[in-house]
């Protein structure tokens, strides 16, 4: 699932004093889609903090009962300079792209789709979907790697368990269990399941950020309570963290990574460096699907986003830029 937001907001990063103890971020209540609209929790990005790591998206969804909302119908779209991380509780989605990967995601099992210099792709929940609930998120590319030819990887972890406790690392290394995924930074991706007062250790790289949602259950990070559907974000020099489930079943997702060190500007489902890079981006998109004439006098731009398969649903438009230039943020 992509950002389908009509007017997507600008976020820029405002740096304050780091709290005591983790730092809750607070989901952002964003409709997707028409008048029935799935609502997602957005926790990355916002005001407070932008990126942890490379994550620089994160939206939790459901459990949305299909028959009601509509469930995921997202047509053909586009994305430059990210990897998407599609991560499943319930429910089934089908995934088809311009680089020629189709897929259904299921639960447990990561899908990630690599944009590099340009893809465009679809999604939908499948016809034998009753309960669509996940989360959806985005890394951003580093510079030297942002132009890539896209690409997709699946894998499915085997779970790691413990004394009340499973573990399935998706992306990069934890609990003695890694990732055979490649990224383009150093990454951490993990889902994590504890029994109602059962306690986890982890072990965290101290070069990494990290950050914990709540998705269900009662939670303590370190002795201090975490709001459900809350992103709980701990700094670099972070080694250890203790998870306490309280008197309810835990599902959790923890992501991390090495700070990526780059001014970024994101807008709808473009990552670039600038606000022309962006522009430039839309206006090909609109150009490719025949949204809106090439700008006069410009000469004919190679295909960005791909060719797509005969008698799929139409396509989506971009929303209009904001009036005011996009500025970079990281």
């Amino acid at each position: 699932m992509s950002n389908l937001e009509t007017a997507p907001e600008e976020v820029v990063c405002e740096q304050g004093r780091e709290p005591a103890g983790p730092e809750m971020l607070v989901p952002r209540d964003v409709p997707l889609g028409g008048p029935r609209a799935m609502n997602v929790r957005r926790t990355l990005p916002q005001r407070a903090r932008s990126l942890i790591g490379a994550w620089c998206f994160l939206d939790h969804y459901g459990p949305h009962a299909v028959g009601a909302s509509g469930g995921m119908s997202v047509p053909r779209h586009p994305h430059t300079g990210l990897q998407t991380v599609s991560w499943l509780f319930t429910g089934e989605i089908e995934h088809r792209d311009s680089a020629g990967f189709h897929a259904i995601v299921r639960p447990g099992e990561l899908n990630l789709m690599t944009a590099g210099r340009g893809i465009s792709h679809s999604e939908f929940s499948t016809g034998g979907t009753q309960t669509l609930h996940g989360a959806q998120l985005w890394t951003a590319l580093p510079d030297a790697a942002r132009h890539a030819e896209p690409g997709f990887e699946h894998y499915r972890p085997e779970p790691v368990r413990g004394d009340g406790w499973e573990l399935r690392v998706f992306l990069g290394s934890l609990g003695g269990d890694a990732s055979p995924v490649r990224t383009h930074t150093p990454l951490l991706g993990a889902e994590i399941l504890l029994a109602a007062g059962s306690t986890l250790e982890l072990d965290l790289d101290p070069a990494f950020e990290h950050g914990i949602l709540l998705d269900a259950g009662e939670l303590r990070l370190d002795g201090h309570a975490v709001p459900r559907d809350h992103l709980a974000y701990l700094p670099t020099g972070s080694t250890r963290a203790r998870l306490d489930a309280g008197a309810a079943d835990v599902r959790a997702l923890l992501i991390g990574g090495e700070p990526l060190g780059e001014q970024i500007v994101m807008w709808w489902n473009f990552v670039g460096r600038s606000h022309d890079e962006v522009a430039a981006y839309r206006a090909q998109w609109q150009a490719e699907i025949g949204a809106e004439p090439p700008a006069p006098g410009d000469p004919a731009a190679p295909v960005r986003f791909g060719a797509f398969p005969a008698g799929q649903p139409a396509p989506l438009p971009a929303p209009v830029l904001p009036n005011v230039r996009l500025r970079p943020r990281g």
